[in-house]
Formats: structure tokens, sequence, C-alpha cells
């Protein structure tokens, strides 16, 4: 059995991860939150499991890196030097980065990406999402991600074709962009939609995340697939052999 450990193991999802732990042919190695030494943990694991918090993932990269242990941070609202550290770290130990690890979704980055580059930018392409009330963000971090799949497949990154909020009169709209509506309300777990609507034609892909133990058995199913794996930055995409 794999032996996962867990970074923000008192949270919502890394209490969620142990629970879907059973049933994947996986064993909690234990659990380090705010206050806690990272380093003794990543000693006793085969894979650690990071969803705690950005201000915590240099330490807990770096208890990482001296254990030689590989890591799949699913932690959100992480910024450029967060990402630069996961790129150092990822010269010595294996690394999955990732802001939505349920499997679902992860096919459908696949299909936008591949939508987007066959339909070309005749099409527009409006990416809506809905989230519980006490979300603070707008747009999601996945409705970002998927923002970022369509333009890859155009060949463009998302600063250059991003469009978030619209209000008063905007006019026509600009060809190639990708637009972000967010709503929020009730205790929806995660709702993500895209549209790309042609003329006289529209197609919509859709995800809806019923109960949060998706994003937990998608991180048990990512961390079992980097255990052993060489030093590298990995992505969902590989776990589901895409």
């Amino acid at each position: 059995m794999t032996r996962i450990g867990i970074y923000g193991s008192e949270g919502r999802m890394g209490q969620a991860i142990v629970a879907a732990m059973p049933a994947l042919d996986a064993v909690p190695a234990g659990g380090c939150d705010v206050g806690d030494d990272p380093r003794q943990l990543a000693q006793a694991c085969d894979v650690l499991v990071d969803f705690s918090a950005p201000a915590a993932l240099e330490a807990h990269l770096a208890a990482a890196r001296a254990a030689r242990t590989p890591i799949v941070v699913g932690t959100t609202g992480l910024g450029a030097s967060h990402h630069a550290l996961i790129d150092a770290a990822a010269t010595e130990i294996a690394i999955l980065q990732t802001g939505n690890t349920s499997l679902g979704l992860g096919m459908l980055l696949a299909l936008v990406r591949d939508a987007a580059a066959r339909l070309g930018a005749d099409w527009d392409i409006e990416i809506a999402e809905m989230h519980h009330r006490e979300k603070v963000d707008a747009p999601s971090g996945t409705a970002l991600m998927l923002g970022e799949a369509a333009a890859s497949g155009r060949g463009s990154t998302l600063a250059e074709s991003g469009v978030v909020g619209r209000a008063g009169l905007t006019g026509s709209r600009a060809r190639g962009t990708i637009g972000f509506a967010s709503m929020r309300g009730g205790s929806v777990v995660g709702d993500h939609l895209v549209v790309f609507a042609g003329d006289g034609e529209r197609i919509e892909l859709v995800h809806r995340a019923e109960d949060r133990a998706i994003f937990a058995r998608g991180a048990v199913r990512a961390a079992q697939w980097l255990a052993g794996k060489p030093a590298g930055r990995y992505t969902m995409d590989q776990v589901l052999g895409l």
C-alpha cells in the first residue's frame, strides 16, 4: 500500500483524503498542520499531499526535497513566486501541482483544449462557474485552468485573451477572447460550464462537482501515480494517460 502523508490534514480536504484512502489501497502515514514540523512527516511516507496554504508551501517543499519525497500540491491561490519554488524543487523531486484533483475535471480540460484547437477563433468561448457562498476568489482557480486550456488550444495565453467581468456598454465582443462569469450562492461544491458559441450552433461542456470526495479520490490517485517517479513537474493529464 502507498503511504501518503498529508499537509493540511485537519482541513476539509485533508480529512476527505484520509477517508478516501481505504477504498483506494492507500494508508495515511500521518498529518501535519500549522505549527508542526513538516520534516518528520516527509521522512515517514512514500508520497506527500499538500492541501494547506500558500504561505506554508515553501517549508513543505523544503521538507520534501530534504527527504527526497514526491509531493502532490493541491493548494490553491498560488502566485508566480510559488510556481518558481515548485519549478526549483522539481529539479530534485517529483511534483504534481494542480488547482483541481477531480479526474472528471481533468478530462474536461483535455476536451476544452482539443475543441478550442479544432474549432478555431470563429467560435466564441465563455466560461461560467458557480460555487458556495463562502468562496472568496473569482473566477475560480478551476475556471482559470479551463481558460488556460482553451487559450493553449488556440496557441495563445489567457493573459492575452481573457476577459473577466462585463458591465455597462461593452461594445461588440472581440474576436478570439475568452470570457468569464462567476456566481456564488448556497452550498454549491463547484459547477463549471464552457460554451463554444458559433454562428447558428453552440457546444456546451459541463462538469458538476456534487461531493468534495471526488477531489479526495483524485488526490489519492495522483499521489499513488506520482510515488516512485523521477524528479520533474507532472500534471493530471499524465495521471489520466492523456
